[in-house]
């Protein structure tokens, strides 16, 4: 008697109406938008009304013993017309205002009915709970419970086979959603089975009353839980997708900007950490980072280098993409070590053969030149010491890092 599924339903119910609320002060005029936030809002209404204290309380406050059963009913007739009017949307093609002006026609013909049947009828006895069921037999009333629980069927079977129909010819998210949304309507239709079960069993002289307090309630409650998920995860899921590819992105540059780590510290030219940010954000941030180092660094690249590490990459790899990384990544590993050695900290002189890409990687080629970096690419040693570079006793690296006779080392500082 104290309502907590309804008031569960209702909540989660106007939370997922909370949620689309900011799309729909942007986008006004969209149909589509008005029929979900419709579908939640009145759904919500509905529950919120359907608890028994909700049910005392207008009782109560209007002096009319029941009101609050057609106030009720009135309420899931808005929701199914909303449903309906979601569907056709959905449906699109040709006709759509039109088919969904004749739903709201129709379902304002069953808001009259209700209406008018409640006043002719006569409910002297307050029901809180099993109104449908004790007034099953009396004149006009029954008229009103039989034509609500109808209504309230056709919505939900409509929309639950619309849905899953529409669920075969989709993929992602956009399926998850209409999977939720028509097991959430089937649901629904079984509130309204279990509520004409029982109402059926009175007409016969059975008292089944448990189905409709009890089977009903739950059934609604599941069936509230799995339409707002189900409205919801269509327009979550670009966005955890977003989120997912940016994390991966922002793993996969920790090799390279940790080769570009003391160059970035000791010049300052990280931007501060941002605190609490989106995984998108914090790619953005370790993008921008390397590119700061790498704009500081291309007067140290080394051209002959880059040409002699792609050509090399290439004849093992047969692979364009990968021995432009490898390149990219011998390249800065050298210009980082030259850059930082004042030995030889001077930049590369104009003339220096070779010839780099005009511009610097971008962010699909940074994630290459970090697999490179990290071991996923490896980079195969070059056969002759980059330009200006001489070597004593050693062998040189496609980076142009000089190692003792017999050892290599890896392309990456």
């Amino acid at each position: 008697m104290n309502g907590l599924i309804n008031y569960v339903s209702c909540g989660v119910l106007w939370l997922g109406l909370l949620v689309r609320a900011p799309d729909l002060l942007r986008h006004r005029r969209d149909p589509y938008l008005r029929a979900i936030c419709a579908v939640l809002g009145l759904a919500g209404l509905c529950f919120l009304l359907g608890a028994p204290p909700t049910v005392g309380a207008v009782n109560r406050l209007s002096g009319v013993p029941n009101l609050a059963a057609p106030l009720t009913y009135a309420a899931i007739t808005g929701y199914c017309a909303a449903s309906q009017v979601l569907v056709v949307h959905w449906r699109g093609g040709p006709g759509v205002r039109r088919t969904a002006r004749r739903w709201r026609l129709a379902y304002a013909a069953v808001l009259l009915g209700i209406a008018v049947t409640f006043l002719l009828g006569d409910a002297p006895v307050e029901r809180r709970t099993d109104l449908d069921t004790y007034y099953a037999t009396t004149p006009f009333l029954a008229q009103m419970i039989l034509l609500y629980l109808l209504a309230h069927l056709t919505a939900a079977s409509v929309t639950a086979v619309s849905a899953l129909c529409w669920a075969r010819r989709v993929r992602g998210g956009l399926r998850a959603g209409l999977l939720l949304l028509g097991t959430g309507s089937l649901c629904g239709a079984g509130y309204s089975v279990a509520k004409l079960v029982a109402v059926g069993a009175r007409w016969s002289g059975r008292d089944w009353s448990a189905l409709g307090t009890t089977v009903s309630p739950a059934a609604a409650g599941l069936g509230a839980l799995l339409t707002v998920v189900g409205v919801l995860v269509p327009l979550v899921s670009p966005r955890a997708a977003e989120w997912s590819r940016a994390r991966h992105g922002y793993a996969r540059l920790a090799p390279l900007e940790r080769a570009l780590d003391e160059l970035l510290t000791r010049r300052t030219l990280r931007l501060p950490r941002p605190r609490l940010a989106s995984p998108t954000t914090r790619l953005v941030w370790r993008q921008t980072s390397i590119h700061n180092a790498l704009s500081h660094l291309q007067a140290y690249f080394d051209g002959d280098l880059y040409d002699r590490a792609r050509a090399a990459s290439l004849a093992a790899t047969r692979d364009p993409e990968r021995a432009d990384a490898a390149a990219w990544a011998a390249v800065i590993g050298a210009a980082v070590r030259r850059e930082a050695d004042p030995a030889c900290g001077a930049p590369m002189a104009a003339g220096t053969p070779g010839v780099l890409p005009a511009r610097l990687p971008g962010p699909a080629a940074l994630g290459r030149i970090a697999d490179a970096l990290a071991g996923a690419a490896p980079v195969p040693p070059a056969t002759a010491a980059p330009s200006g570079t001489t070597t004593a006793g050693g062998t040189t690296t496609p980076s142009g890092t000089t190692t003792p006779s017999g050892t290599t080392t890896a392309g990456a500082a």
